[in-house]
C-alpha cells in the first residue's frame, strides 16, 4: 500500500478518484507488464504499440517511472529499421506484421509526456532516434491531399484514411515538434506535413472513411487539437445525445446499449480541452462504476442487461482514466498535453485544394 509520502504529484479529482486511487490503478498496469518491457491489453490480451505507450504515459503521470522506461526501452528495441512497429504482438511474438501509421506516430505523445512529467532531457535525447525514425515513417504515408493512409503492409500502403487515426497522429506530430525545438533539431518538413494534415482534418472531412457509428470519430478531431472553439463546440453539440448516455459514460458505437470507459475517459479530456470542466467531471464520475477493487477497470457496460463486455479489465482502460484524472487535476507537467495550447501547430494557412489534390 503507498504512503502518503510516495503520493505527491500522483493526481486526484476530488470526491472522484484519489491520489491513492489513481496509483492503485497504474499498479494494476504495471503488474501486467512483462519482463521485457511489453504492456498487453490484459493478463491474456495482445498488445498494440499504441495501448502500449499509452500505459506508459499513465504509468509516468501516476510517478511509476521505472516501469514506464521500461515500456519506451520496449518500444525502442523493437521498432524495425523503417521507423515503424508491427500492429499486434502477444508475448514478443508477432502476430500481425503490418504497420498503423497511427500506432507509429504514438511514440512522439509518450515521449513528449515523459519529458513535460519528470524534465529528463538525458532521456528525451536518448528517444529522440526512436521518435525521429517513426514520424518519417509515418509521413511516408501522407496523401497529396494532406491525410495520411492508415496502414502499410507486404503489398504496399493501403489508401484509406481514418479520421480518428489523422487526429491522434496530428497531435503525434505536434508533440514530435515540440521535442524536436526542445532538442535543438528542426524539421522543417513535418511542419508543412503537419498544416496540411491539420486542414484535411478541419475542412476536407471527404478525405477520410466514414465511421459516423464510432465516438471515437466523433471527439477525436477536438482532443487531437485540430479543432477548437466554435467548430468543436458544435462537433460536440452535434452528436452528445447520440453517444452520452447518463450516469454511465459514453457509448463506443451508436446503435449499441454498450458504454465504454476509454472512450469516456477520452471525451473527458476532449471536454477539459475545450474548457468544459463542468461536463468533463460528469463524465469522469459516470465511468467510475467500471472500477474494481484492485483499481483496474472493465472495458464496459452492456447497459441493456448490466453485464460487463467484453469480459476483460484492461490496461488501456486504466490508462486512460489517470491521464483523463491528471488533465481534470492539473497535477504533472504532462496534464495539458491534450489542450496542447503550447504545441506547434505547423504551417498552417490557406490550401489550394484543387492543387493539392493533383
Amino acid at each position: 500500500m503507498s504512503r502518503p509520502s510516495d503520493l505527491e504529484g500522483v493526481p486526484g479529482v476530488a470526491d472522484i478518484l484519489t491520489p491513492q486511487q489513481c496509483r492503485q490503478t497504474a499498479e494494476s498496469i504495471a503488474a501486467v507488464q512483462e519482463s521485457s518491457g511489453e504492456i498487453p491489453w490484459s493478463e491474456i490480451g495482445h498488445t498494440d504499440v499504441w495501448d502500449h505507450v499509452e500505459c506508459a504515459m499513465a504509468l509516468t503521470a501516476a510517478g511509476l517511472l521505472e516501469p514506464a522506461r521500461a515500456a519506451y526501452e520496449w518500444c525502442r528495441r523493437e521498432q524495425r529499421a523503417d521507423g515503424s512497429w508491427p500492429i499486434q504482438y502477444r508475448r514478443g511474438v508477432i502476430e500481425d506484421a503490418n504497420s498503423d501509421s497511427n500506432f507509429c506516430a504514438y511514440i512522439a505523445a509518450g515521449v513528449w509526456h515523459h519529458y513535460l512529467v519528470t524534465g529528463d532531457v538525458r532521456f528525451a535525447e536518448y528517444m529522440w532516434p526512436t521518435v525521429r525514425a517513426g514520424i518519417d515513417f509515418v509521413l511516408g504515408l501522407q496523401a497529396g491531399t494532406g491525410e495520411i493512409y492508415w496502414a502499410q503492409g507486404p503489398s504496399g500502403v493501403l489508401e484509406e484514411a481514418l479520421l480518428t487515426g489523422c487526429a491522434s497522429v496530428y497531435h503525434s506530430i505536434r508533440c514530435a515538434l515540440a521535442l524536436a525545438d526542445r532538442l535543438d533539431d528542426p524539421q522543417p518538413e513535418w511542419e508543412v506535413a503537419l498544416g496540411r494534415l491539420g486542414h484535411a482534418i478541419a475542412e476536407h472531412p471527404d478525405a477520410f472513411t466514414e465511421k459516423p457509428h464510432h465516438s471515437m470519430d466523433w471527439y477525436y478531431p477536438i482532443l487531437g487539437g485540430a479543432l477548437r472553439g466554435q467548430q468543436a463546440s458544435a462537433r460536440i453539440a452535434q452528436r452528445w445525445d447520440d453517444f452520452v448516455v447518463d450516469g454511465l459514460g459514453i457509448r463506443c458505437v451508436d446503435d449499441r446499449p454498450w458504454v465504454t470507459g476509454a472512450e469516456t475517459c477520452e471525451l473527458v479530456m476532449a471536454l477539459d480541452a475545450m474548457g468544459d470542466r463542468s461536463r468533463a467531471l460528469t463524465q469522469f464520475m459516470s465511468m467510475q462504476h467500471l472500477r474494481e477493487k484492485d483499481g483496474s477497470y472493465w472495458t464496459g457496460l452492456v447497459f441493456a442487461d448490466g453485464k460487463r463486455w467484453p469480459v476483460e479489465r484492461t490496461t488501456w482502460t486504466a490508462a486512460a482514466v489517470i491521464l483523463a484524472a491528471d488533465a481534470l487535476s492539473s497535477t504533472t507537467g504532462g496534464s495539458a498535453i491534450f489542450r496542447a495550447a503550447d504545441l506547434p501547430r505547423g504551417l498552417e494557412g490557406e490550401y489550394d485544394c484543387e492543387c493539392v489534390r493533383r
